[in-house]
């Protein structure tokens, strides 16, 4: 599991989804509750968060979400109720969402990323906020990582800072590599960062990136379309939650079109995608409970220090690495994380 630390220290449907919606996306997640407690009636008011998230959040990350709660002690329908909403896309989504959830009378919001963070932070007043998001500083969410000084805390995916390691790791896998596209989704505040952060990155090393923007799921088709068009000789997506459920299309589109494929999550290559280097999103999520817990029972998000990752995972897929005609170096297949044959 990814570590953490403190700066002094170094996605759904329509808005409004029904919980029986989520609780098919989790697989059957509450399966593992003790029956005692799903049997028992709570003792007293129940606490009541909300999860926002712009499009669908990865059913792994809900899934670990929920299990870390579980495991400081909460168990939905008998000490917690979860209010789930999504912007499902729609020009004015996130605000309706995080409004909706404000509506509901939510004792604390969950938000998966920088655009459901800004939505929230837009109309949550007073409202504690647990953000899971890239760029908290630099986008205005908090102060800073150590005193965040307002509602919002939580955790860091690092993602533009770990931009250029991850050009420079296609590059090392492919390299014949000039033309690169790059992926990303304009309406998220968090990819503003990544962007500037990949070009920078990419002119360093002599690549030529390609910036395609991509919003949905609606829109890959076409932007693999334009890379192909422009030469591309491989794909990087930058962060954003919109992707998280078209990975398995991403990766198959890439495969198609011979594109070696890259992204921050080890989702992309185990959907058949090429390579990922990042944080543990996953562990993100769990940890992510922690704060809900602490604030919960009393804590200030300003006295919770914004927690960053210490650790980032490389998964490679080799079996998609042959099907492209590529050699990954020995040094590589060694220093991976996780290796998929």
């Amino acid at each position: 599991m990814a570590g953490f630390g403190t700066e002094s220290a170094g996605r759904f449907g329509a808005i409004g989804m029904k919980r029986r919606e989520f609780i098919t996306l989790l697989g059957g997640a509450g399966a593992a509750w003790p029956l005692a407690l799903r049997a028992q009636q709570p003792a007293g008011k129940p606490a009541r968060i909300g999860v926002l998230s712009i499009g669908a959040i990865v059913p792994v990350y809900l899934r670990e979400l929920l299990q870390g709660l579980r495991d400081l002690g909460y168990v939905e329908g008998h000490n917690l109720v979860i209010e789930y909403r999504s912007s499902n896309g729609q020009p004015n989504g996130p605000s309706a969402a995080a409004t909706e959830l404000v509506r509901a009378g939510v004792d604390l919001i969950f938000a998966n990323g920088s655009e459901a963070t800004r939505a929230a932070k837009q109309v949550a007043g007073s409202i504690p906020i647990v953000m899971a998001s890239s760029n908290p500083v630099g986008l205005g969410f908090v102060a800073s990582l150590s005193r965040p000084e307002g509602n919002i805390t939580g955790v860091s995916l690092m993602a533009p800072e770990s931009s250029g390691k991850r050009l420079e790791l296609l590059k090392e896998i492919v390299p014949s590599l000039v033309n690169v596209a790059v992926l990303w989704n304009p309406d998220d505040p968090g990819a503003a960062a990544s962007l500037r952060e990949t070009v920078a990155a990419a002119e360093a090393i002599e690549l030529k990136p390609q910036i395609l923007a991509a919003k949905d799921g609606n829109s890959i088709d076409a932007a693999f379309a334009d890379a192909l068009k422009q030469n591309a000789q491989a794909v990087i997506l930058l962060p954003a939650p919109t992707w998280g459920i078209h990975l398995q299309r991403v990766a198959d589109l890439a495969l198609k079109d011979r594109l070696p494929s890259m992204y921050i999550a080890a989702e992309l290559p185990q959907a058949g995608g090429l390579v990922s280097y990042g944080v543990n999103i996953a562990a993100l999520f769990r940890r992510a409970a922690y704060y809900v817990d602490r604030i919960l029972k009393g804590a200030k998000p300003a006295d919770l220090p914004v927690e960053q990752p210490t650790r980032f995972e490389l998964v490679i897929n080799l079996k998609t690495a042959k099907a492209l005609g590529l050699s990954v170096p020995a040094t590589l297949l060694i220093s991976a994380d996780k290796v998929i044959e």
